[in-house]
Order: C-alpha cells, then structure tokens, then sequence
C-alpha cells in the first residue's frame, strides 16, 4: 500500500514538473487572437549591450550551435546548387533521370529529418547535448563525403536519405544548447543570429561553388569531397563547450522526484499532444515558406532564366545576404515587438515581393527581389528558435523543438519536387523563343498560398518572451486555471 502510494506520488510530480497541458477550446483561440494586439511592445535595448552580456562560457556555447548549423546547412545547400550537373552525369546512365528526379534526393533528405530529429534528440535528453552534438556533426560530415563517391543515381539517393537523418538532429541540439544558456533577455537577437546559420549554410555553399567551378567546371563531386570538412567541429566541441546547465538542473529534478527519463518522455508527450498538434501545423508552413523559395531558385535561374552558374552563384550569395540581415534584424525586434507579430510582418511583406522575385525581366532586378524575398522569409525565420524553445517542455527539450521542425520539413518535402513538376508540366517561352519549364510561375503560386497560411496559423498561437528555461521540480500548475492558455503553460510570471 505504502508503495502504491509511492508511485502514484511519484507520477504527480512528475506531472507537476513538465507542466500540464490544457485542451484546444474556442475560447483559448479567442484569447490568442485578442493577445496578438494587447500583448506589450517593450522599448528595445542596445544591441551592444545585448552582446557583452553573455560571458565566454556563453559565447562558447553559442558559436558552437552555430557553427554546427551552418555547416549543416553548408552541405545541404551544395546539393540544390548541383542538381543540373547531377542531372547531367547522371543521365548518361539512366535516360530517364529529370530535375524531378534529381530533387527527390532534396525531398528524401527533409522526409527522414524528423527520424534524426527524434532520435538525437532523445539521446540529447537523456544524456546531455554535447556527446550528442559531435555524433551528429561526423554523421553528416562522413555522409557529405559519400555523397560524391556515389557510382549511381540510386546510391546517390540511399546516401542523402541518410544524410537526412544526421541533418535533422542539429538543429533541436544546438537550438536547445545555446538558448537554455542564454540570458532571457538576449534571446530574440541571438535567436536571429543562429537562425541565420541555415542562410550563412547557404553563403558558405555559394561561395564553395563558385570557387570550385571556376576551377572544376560541373564537377559536383568535388564539391562533397570539400563539403566534409565540418568534422573538424567536433574538437571546438568536444574541449571548449561545457554541457548544458538546463539539463543537469532536470537531472537534479528528476533525482529528488524519484522519475526518470522514459516516466517523463510518457507524461510529457500526452501533456502536451495539443501543443505538439500546432506546432506540427506552424513549422510546415514555416518550412514550405523557406524550401519553397529556396530549394528550385538556383536552377531557375539557369534553367528558366538561363544565366551563368556564376551569375546562379552570386544570385544566391545576394538572398542569403538578406537572409542574413533580416533573421537578425527581425529576430531582435520581435524581442520586443512580439515574435507572432515580427512573423506576421515578414509574411506579409514577403507576399507583396512574390511578383518582382519571380517575374522580375532582368538580372539586377531578379538580385534585388531575391535578397528582399530572403529577408522577409529569413525574418520570419529569426524568431523560430526562441519560439520553439520558450514554448517547449522542459523535459524533452532537445526533443521536441527539433522534432517539431523536423516534422514540418518531413510535410514540406516534397516543395521542390512539386514545384519542378508543375514548371515541366507548363512550359513557357524565354527570351531567346525557346521553351522552358516555367518555375517563376509555380513559385509564386506556391509562396502565395503559403503566406495566407502562415499568418492564419500563428494568428492562433501564443508565445512566452522571456519565459523562465531552468527546469523545477518546483512547477505546480492547475490544469484547471491553465484553460484560458493552450500552448503555453509557464511558470515565469513574465511569460504572456
């Protein structure tokens, strides 16, 4: 008996520490949408002084995350920027290979992401984010490598699923390391900052393709060969970053409430299933927002637009500049704006671009809209990692913000190969009176349908600013009083 008692005492703290959650009500998406213009624009602090408030344990940590993110992305960008050349080589072998083919190595890396997602992150939360972290980074620095010893288009395909697993396991570990260490309120610009790490990727692989082309023309084999170097990361990792404090304080947690890790998973998991379910349904607008107006535009430009690969090249390097800019800026003022408004803003803004960036008659203008285009999408983007991590349950904390994201990229994974199919099925005449896939049209239409539902969706959410990220065996929630907030349940008093 006195056992029994034990247990069920156990399983209510338990649940007291990873926060129940409430059900999806009306009057919960009532509160929300009154939120979204009552909620408290706050006055902006100095960016500098943002900066030298984080200490060199802090900075460690942080350049770690974004390092790894961007070197992930890094190899993930050189496929896009290859797929006429792999179409090419490729299609001496089998005739049959296409563009669509070609991108269903990009559609099968982001549908396994979320396996990665998932089981990096559990080992995340279960024994600490670094060791994780560094599997990770030789993961896909090994897989890169294979990648251009690919003999053939099926062996090509088998490695990139496999890249697809290692790449979605870096972002929830590194998003959860470097947030949990920084201060609250420095989240919404550092926030920006390790966003922009995907679109640093991006410059990074423009910037590899462009000097290996020039030396090696249309060897894209080369390009995975240099594309491995990212392993290197793991000594940064291994000697200079210190684990995260978030997950030694929920070991602590987990000790004085007598639980474990596989108790927490359970409880948290059906807790917080209405979250999860939104959250699902934002990042996959998220994610057909970013791969949407990404992942064709370099072949595009060749392809539809028939410019040079170095004019491909310096086209990318222009949107992944404003990608760049915007993720920081936008990150910083949603700080005090409001991330849900900050989104809100870069969606509509990047409504109104959708027709110089696809329709645009010459290169100077194609360049303009595409870094216009990337700011706005990249904004949005910005305030992603501090979105996620504030609303996530402190227990599966490496978990959830990566498998959520991860899931959205498994729903929008199929962008580019859609988009190509649709621009091969409905040609259109260029300039030079020759018949071309008409991709400009089929990214717009994509992009535009895409917008509408992104401001629909996080319309209907919540947020908490500068929510308290230390996990609590002290967190005692009432299910009952947490009916007016679906998605989130803090205790920081300062979470809205």
């Amino acid at each position: 008996m006195a056992e029994q008692q034990q247990q069920q005492q156990q399983q209510q703290q338990t649940q007291q520490a990873v926060a129940p959650e409430s059900t999806i009500s009306l009057a919960n998406l009532k509160t929300a949408l009154t939120n979204l213009y009552t909620e408290p624009i706050t006055k902006p602090q100095n960016p500098w002084t943002l900066l030298t408030k984080l200490n060199r344990r802090q900075w460690l940590t942080f350049g770690a995350a974004f390092l790894g993110w961007s070197l992930d992305a890094m190899d993930y960008f050189l496929l896009t920027l290859a797929v006429p050349d792999i179409v090419t080589e490729f299609k001496k072998q089998d005739s049959w290979i296409t563009t669509t083919a070609v991108t269903q190595a990009i559609t099968i890396t982001l549908l396994l992401r979320p396996v990665g997602a998932l089981a990096f992150g559990l080992a995340g939360d279960r024994w600490g984010r670094r060791w994780p972290l560094m599997a990770n980074v030789i993961m896909y620095s090994i897989l890169e490598l294979c990648s251009g010893f690919a003999p053939n288009y099926a062996v090509f395909l088998f490695i990139r699923a496999l890249f697809g697993i290692a790449m979605g396991g870096e972002w929830g570990l590194g998003a959860s390391l470097a947030m949990e260490a920084i201060p609250p309120e420095c989240r919404g610009l550092f926030s920006g900052i390790l966003q922009q790490g995907y679109a640093f990727g991006n410059l990074l692989a423009s910037g590899l393709y462009y000097a290996i082309y020039a030396r090696y023309p249309n060897q894209w084999r080369v390009l995975f060969y240099v594309g491995c170097f990212p392993a290197v990361l793991v000594i940064f990792i291994r000697f200079f970053v210190p684990e995260s404090e978030a997950y030694n304080l929920q070991n602590e947690r987990r000790a004085k409430t007598n639980s474990n890790f596989l108790r927490d998973i359970g409880v948290t998991f059906k807790a917080y299933a209405p979250r999860a379910i939104y959250c699902i349904i934002l990042m996959s607008c998220f994610n057909f927002f970013s791969h949407g107006s990404q992942d064709l535009y370099p072949t595009y430009i060749t392809t539809t637009l028939g410019y040079s690969s170095d004019q491909k090249a310096a086209t990318v390097a222009i949107s992944s500049t404003g990608a760049i800019i915007g993720g920081t800026i936008i990150g910083y003022f949603g700080q005090y704006f409001g991330r849900r408004r900050a989104i809100i803003l870069c969606a509509f803004c990047a409504g109104c671009i959708i027709y110089p960036w696809a329709f645009s008659p010459n290169l100077p203008s194609v360049q303009v809209a595409g870094f216009f285009m990337q700011f706005f999408v990249q904004g949005a983007w910005g305030c992603v990692p501090s979105y996620l991590t504030e609303i996530s349950p402190p227990a599966i904390r490496a978990t959830f913000p990566g498998l959520m994201y991860n899931i959205g990229n498994m729903v929008s994974a199929s962008s580019a190969t859609i988009e190509s199919a649709i621009g091969d099925k409905y040609p259109t005449i260029n300039s030079a009176g020759k018949e071309v896939p008409n991709y400009g049209l089929t990214q717009a239409i994509f992009i535009g349908i895409t917008v509408v539902g992104m401001i629909i969706t996080i319309s209907i959410g919540k947020e908490a600013r500068n929510a308290n990220l230390e996990p609590s065996s002290e967190v005692n929630v009432d299910p009952k009083k947490s009916t007016t907030d679906v998605f989130i349940v803090s205790s920081d008093p300062e979470a809205k």
